[in-house]
């Protein structure tokens, strides 16, 4: 069988841990700032683990090789 292709959005989006976890950026920092918290842009700055559910579809759908 042929290579399976790694989505190319989820290239950008996704990052895999050393254990197997999916890393993605925080939402809702991009534009409009001036009407969000302080407290919201702040903890928006790094990344997060999603949960085992979302984990589960973005490693079988879009990372096929990030097992």
């Amino acid at each position: 069988m042929p290579k399976m292709k790694t989505k190319s959005a989820a290239k950008k989006r996704f990052r895999l841990t050393g254990t197997g976890k999916v890393r993605a950026n925080v939402a809702y920092k991009r534009h409009m700032l001036r009407n969000k918290p302080q407290k919201m842009k702040r903890q928006a700055r790094g990344t997060f683990i999603l949960s085992d559910a979302d984990t589960t579809i973005v490693k079988r759908n879009f990372l096929p090789y990030g097992r």
